[in-house]
């Protein structure tokens, strides 16, 4: 019989050299990265976290600054297929699911349906522009960030992992739109901006774009060590003094639950779900093994609390009148829960 100390030996150590290869996996990504993108390494790490917790990433920023770029040099690294949609009114669920195509068998004249894929069948998929598509289509892309899968007319197809959603909202255009709703905005993990460059950051974007030259991204990992590596992160142990912490700091969003704290809850009509608990849970998993550790602190918690709960409140009149916007409130959230756990790495 094999010694189960000998056994827990083995693998705590092999959970060691994966974290150890992963940390230099992502510097050399950083360093492929960064022969293309210039800056944005809040949004790289972002989009990085919510790919190793199989969440899904919705980016908002203004044309220009590089938000397809990213994802499609992101999608290279890594060596995954890499599919993009640029959202439109007209878009139809057929477009992105696929659709069955009559084929004839030109020897014998037989006519069979053959399921023609569509661009969702794929390892990386960006979604330009998503809420300019009709609920219907989006409610089809729903399904596949949700369930793994896609349903055209009787039959549901698999998809197969990874499958990593990356969506883009323009702020400042929406003539033409469709809102998301706020069940589908729960389904991203993360919602991060993509801000402006700095001076001396676009004066490097100016001089790498506007030469002969092209930069090319050597991958640095692979589609299925993205899948070892995501249940690698889903076995990262974490203390349940963290785990409360994280419980505290998403039921003090929800007016009713809890002290509400900060007097918040006037500016709050609906918290965050227990699904913002999980994603807490699982990008500070994330966020401690690229940091080199395997073991959560609560400062991973409080680094990943803002991208989860940022669209996740929703906000009443009171906020508004009083210019207050997610970030801030997220920001006494976590001032008013900084006191129930200690500071620092929990004791076991």
């Amino acid at each position: 019989m094999d010694d189960p100390v000998m056994a827990q030996v083995g693998s705590e150590q092999e959970a060691a050299a994966s974290v150890a290869r992963l940390q230099q996996a992502r510097e050399k990504l950083r360093a492929e990265l960064g022969k293309v993108v210039v800056g944005q390494e809040r949004v790289l790490d972002s989009l990085l976290i919510g790919l190793l917790c199989r969440g899904h990433v919705l980016m908002l920023g203004l044309p220009g600054l590089g938000k397809t770029l990213m994802a499609r040099t992101i999608a290279r690294a890594l060596d995954m297929d890499f599919q993009r949609i640029q959202f439109t009114p007209d878009l139809m669920p057929a477009d992105i699911t696929g659709t069955d195509i009559i084929e004839e068998d030109p020897q014998t004249g037989r006519r069979t349906l053959e399921f023609q894929q569509g661009p969702l069948f794929t390892h990386f998929l960006l979604a330009d522009e998503i809420n300019r598509a009709p609920p219907k289509t989006q409610a089809a892309l729903l399904q596949a960030m949700q369930e793994l899968e896609v349903s055209v007319g009787r039959r549901t197809y698999k998809l197969a992992p990874p499958f990593f959603v990356v969506a883009t909202q323009n702020p400042i255009e929406q003539e033409g739109t469709y809102p998301l709703p706020e069940a589908q905005l729960d389904r991203f993990m993360f919602n991060v901006p993509v801000d402006y460059p700095t001076p001396e950051e676009e004066s490097q974007i100016v001089k790498s774009t506007t030469t002969a030259r092209q930069a090319e991204v050597t991958p640095v990992l692979t589609a299925e060590e993205i899948v070892r590596l995501q249940e690698l992160v889903r076995g990262v142990p974490v203390a349940d003094a963290v785990v409360q912490f994280a419980v505290n700091l998403v039921g003090a969003s929800r007016p009713g639950y809890g002290g509400g704290s900060n007097g918040i809850h006037k500016y709050i009509r609906y918290g965050g779900s227990p699904r913002a608990t999980q994603y807490l849970i699982l990008g500070a998993k994330a966020r401690a093994i690229l940091s080199g550790r395997f073991h959560v602190d609560y400062a991973d918690v409080r680094a990943v609390a803002v991208p989860v709960l940022r669209h996740r409140l929703v906000l009443n009149f009171h906020a508004r009148a009083e210019n207050m916007d997610a970030d801030k409130i997220i920001a006494l959230l976590l001032q008013g829960t900084g006191d129930k756990p200690p500071a620092g790495r929990p004791s076991r």
